[in-house]
């Protein structure tokens, strides 16, 4: 495989130009990380032999790829439901770059040109590229509208399209150094380009993620039409006149599409999670390249909104079905949440680029929250099967719970898999970014990166077993001996904050503290916006050794949640944990966890690829044999990783548990 000259990451490195102005902070590219760990890397190698080749055999199946050969040849019929089924293919090929990057497959490269090929043949010859108007340009898709971009505002996703075709674009050509992909990206970025703009067609785009993919192909090329145009349709937000700003319906006031308000004059996380979480990064990426300031407090209060009001325990966002959208503020229904897989991706990519702009762990916190829990929820261990979805509770008395109680291998509407696939293999990303001669360990993933601090190379090495052990060893090697600050997160959870807000707390406080050592001796270091610093002349083989309490906590939400309220959650480091069915005698929904219920702990190597588990011995209400009466009697509770439930068959689960009897509601059943 061709090798680029240049080293990227998944949002800011790899620019062919010097930017003037960006993020402070700059990740480590994911190519730079090698991973070594027994947790994340198995994911990885699974996207690349399961996921990916699945993700294409199923775009061939359900008829994505033969939209785009119906295009070039304008007959035919369009084949799928959803005319944004387009999208499909390219983040599997975004996905299936970043794989290409880590493990190079001449025969995988091979096939994603023959996709690329079909996509550029269906592109028609002023750039524009949309399959469901181009097989039958005088009967097109429902949503689409009679003349291009007539619906963009509502349901056609031409831009959400576009969007998708650049981020995919841009993989492409950083992982392969090959332009086939990236010219047809940019020969229909520069018609939107033409198409939209202050003097132009004024409309924001329907469904967001344009706005990312165009500042990647501006850190690309340097061509700063692409970033005019994605700070415009940010800013053309909230100025459209068709809404009626007097309703509380999210579609009729404009707030489904965060069109309602201006960005800037919004402070609250809503409308479509996924669409809201694309906006936000985009904001992020804007503010970074321009200095715009309105944008950069627009988000933190977004971000506070969020953290402090609307994200669910273990990290999903986007509560209510109807409309797979934020609810009001302190709306986490449980046997209702929706929690779609493609919001977590998003609230990934947001935290992220918030780190990048102020340098602080609890962004990283969040990430973490997310990524370990909500997000991974939503992929097999398989890699062949989803959660749209993300459940937090499955109980049986609940006929009306919508919620999917086992994994699919697609859908309809299949955007949460091939999200996953571009996800899963930038991972590495996240581990370490830098500030010059600040080096930040953000994440804690056994591997090797060999990265320049000073001008001098500088190599790290982590060795742990995260999640399970709160053991962290990192070995410095500075080919010479150099100053810098070495800069680790100490995780909210090991210092008493189960998030950086009132919205969840632990019951008690522990008086377990993380400790710090280099070469075995206690070491000196600040803190700073949730960092352990240690500023220092590294010399080759200096070990620096942390320690996190890896203690069982039960967390509690703000009494503002009404749907929490008298009942606990149960996290062990960043993982938070519910019980299953088939591991507490057929039932999840009547366990009690007291107060002062003790756990103890136990690696199982053999289950769900191996899993901590926790035990205690809890109280447990069951009917008696005429049903007629109930009984309370003990019983051995066990819980595992959110992340791993669902594999072994249908049945109850629970992440929040009563910790007393306050009420008992009675069920008739069929």
């Amino acid at each position: 495989m061709k090798k680029t000259i240049l080293s990227f990451s998944l949002f800011i490195a790899g620019s062919l130009f010097a930017q003037k102005t960006d993020y402070p902070i700059q990740a480590v590219p994911f190519t730079k990380v090698k991973l070594t760990d027994n947790f994340w890397l198995p994911r990885i190698k699974t996207n690349q032999l399961v996921t990916i080749p699945a993700s294409f055999a199923r775009c061939e199946s359900t008829g994505r790829v033969k939209n785009f050969e119906m295009a070039a040849v304008h007959t035919g019929k369009f084949c799928t439901i959803f005319p944004f089924d387009d999208t499909d293919i390219y983040k599997t090929i975004e996905g299936a770059s970043f794989s290409l990057s880590l493990y190079p497959d001449p025969k995988l490269e091979k096939y994603i040109d023959t996709l690329i090929e079909k996509v550029g043949k269906a592109q028609e010859p002023d750039g524009y590229l949309y399959t469901a108007r181009t097989i039958d340009p005088q009967h097109p898709h429902a949503w689409s509208g009679k003349v291009r971009w007539s619906k963009e505002r509502e349901q056609s996703h031409e831009l959400y399209n576009a969007g998708h075709l650049y981020e995919a674009a841009a993989a492409h050509f950083l992982a392969t150094g090959k332009k086939n992909l990236l010219n047809i990206a940019l020969k229909n970025a520069d018609l939107v380009c033409s198409v939209f703009g202050p003097d132009k067609l004024k409309v924001a785009p329907g469904h967001e993620v344009i706005e990312m993919g165009l500042v990647k192909l501006y850190r690309i090329t340097g061509k700063k039409e692409y970033l005019n145009t994605a700070k415009f349709f940010i800013e053309e937000r909230g100025h459209f006149n068709g809404y009626d700003s007097t309703s509380k319906d999210p579609w009729k006031n404009g707030s489904y599409w965060q069109d309602h308000i201006p960005v800037t004059q919004q402070d609250e996380a809503i409308g479509h999670a996924v669409r809201a979480g694309y906006l936000y990064s985009a904001m992020a990426d804007v503010a970074a390249l321009t200095g715009d300031e309105k944008l950069l407090n627009a988000i933190d209060k977004i971000w506070n909104n969020e953290v402090s009001k609307k994200i669910y325990v273990q990290g999903g966002v986007g509560a209510v079905p109807d409309g797979e959208r934020f609810g009001d503020n302190y709306e986490l229904p449980n046997n209702t949440a929706y929690n779609e897989t493609c919001a977590a991706i998003a609230n990934v990519y947001f935290n992220s680029r918030m780190f990048y702009l102020h340098g602080d762990a609890k962004y990283i916190d969040v990430l973490e929250k997310t990524l370990y829990n909500g997000l991974i929820s939503g992929v097999g261990m398989d890699g062949k099967s989803f959660f749209y979805t993300n459940a937090m509770q499955i109980h049986n008395s609940f006929s009306h719970n919508s919620m999917e109680p086992e994994r699919s291998g697609w859908f309809p509407c299949s955007c949460c898999p091939t999200n996953v696939v571009r996800l899963i293999p930038s991972v590495p990303g996240y581990v370490y970014a830098q500030n010059g001669s600040d080096f930040y360990v953000n994440l804690f993933i056994n591997g090797s990166t060999d990265v320049t601090i000073n001008k001098k190379p500088v190599q790290i090495i982590q060795q742990n077993n995260y999640p399970w052990d709160g053991g962290l060893t990192f070995n410095i090697n500075p080919k010479t001996s150099d100053a810098f600050n070495l800069m680790i997160r100490i995780p909210g959870w090991a210092q008493n904050e189960a998030i950086a807000s009132d919205l969840y707390s632990f019951s008690t406080v522990s008086d377990k503290k993380p400790t710090i050592t280099l070469n075995g001796k206690p070491v000196e270091y600040t803190m700073q916006k949730g960092y352990a610093v240690i500023n220092r002349v590294w010399k080759k083989n200096d070990v620096v050794v942390v320690n996190l309490p890896m203690e069982v906590r039960t967390v509690v939400a703000n009494e503002k949640v009404k749907a929490d309220n008298g009942k606990v959650a149960l996290q062990r480091g960043p993982l938070i944990y519910c019980a299953e069915w088939v591991d507490n005698n057929g039932k999840t929904s009547n366990l009690i966890i007291p107060p002062s219920t003790s756990f103890t702990t136990e690696f199982k190597p053999n289950l769900l690829n191996g899993v901590m588990e926790l035990k205690a011995e809890v109280p447990a209400i069951k009917i008696t044999d005429n049903g007629n009466g109930l009984s309370t009697s003990k019983q051995t509770f066990t819980a595992i990783p959110y992340y791993a439930w669902a594999h072994r068959g249908k049945g109850e689960m629970t992440v929040w548990f009563p910790s007393k009897i306050k009420d008992i509601e009675l069920f008739a059943m069929k």
